[in-house]
């Protein structure tokens, strides 16, 4: 379906049952439907988040830049994490930081990036959302697709898709196959926050959110199942 994909995960989606930290299993998981996606010849972007061992929310008294950049710092522990699972599997994979921490990872860089995608086929792993306090790994995830250009953005999630309420409080929440970036916005619904979705409009970027827990879902997503929910124009 697509040639080019930002798959967004989040931290907690790493953590597996645990709830915490990194569950080998998951990543493993993970991994094995990336590696599949990869020989299908598409390339994989992914920007993950790091709520499995921080989150912005947790701070009490602290400053918010200082929270957000402790954020930024726990999504490269799990991207660090993504990439060695990764190249476990043979397949060649690069983090790059939105902050510079030139020891550990390569800074970001659009046309090394693009190079790593196109001509080494390689996995590539954006850290630190954005790189600045005060944006979400949602925005991050959304500025990084329209940026290497990707057709789709994949928003792996812990529900199976898009509902008017939480089904995990109301069981009659209603799923919606399909939706616009606008009714999104507009109805209040709990996907990503206003600057992602206006940016994936307004570079008509489609987004499709899922149940990881889904059985192989990161791939039957983009061999073009109906799973999940579509938000597009």
């Amino acid at each position: 379906m697509y040639k080019r994909i930002l798959l967004k995960l989040s931290g907690e989606a790493l953590a597996g049952a645990q709830g915490h930290g990194i569950c080998e299993d998951t990543v493993d998981d993970i991994v094995g439907q990336l590696i599949e996606v990869h020989k299908l010849g598409v390339e994989i972007a992914i920007v993950v988040g790091g709520g499995n061992f921080w989150r912005g929310k947790q701070r009490v008294k602290m400053e918010r830049t200082t929270a957000d950049h402790m954020g930024m710092l726990a999504t490269i522990m799990n991207s660090l994490a993504l990439q060695d699972a990764i190249e476990k599997r043979g397949v060649g994979c690069r983090v790059q930081t939105g902050l510079a921490i030139p020891s550990v990872a390569e800074p970001f860089i659009l046309r090394k990036a693009q190079k790593h995608l196109e001509t080494k086929k390689r996995i590539v792993i954006f850290a630190c959302g954005t790189g600045n306090p005060y944006f979400s790994t949602d925005t991050g995830a959304a500025l990084r697709a329209a940026e290497i250009g990707a057709n789709a953005l994949l928003m792996a999630k812990n529900i199976d898709g898009l509902y008017d309420s939480d089904p995990r409080k109301n069981k009659n929440a209603k799923k919606y196959e399909k939706i616009s970036y606008l009714d999104v916005v507009n109805k209040g619904l709990q996907l990503m926050d206003t600057t992602s979705i206006t940016l994936c409009m307004e570079n008509k970027i489609p987004i499709i959110t899922f149940g990881l827990d889904t059985k192989d879902s990161i791939l039957r997503v983009v061999r073009g199942e109906k799973i999940g929910t579509v938000v597009s124009d």
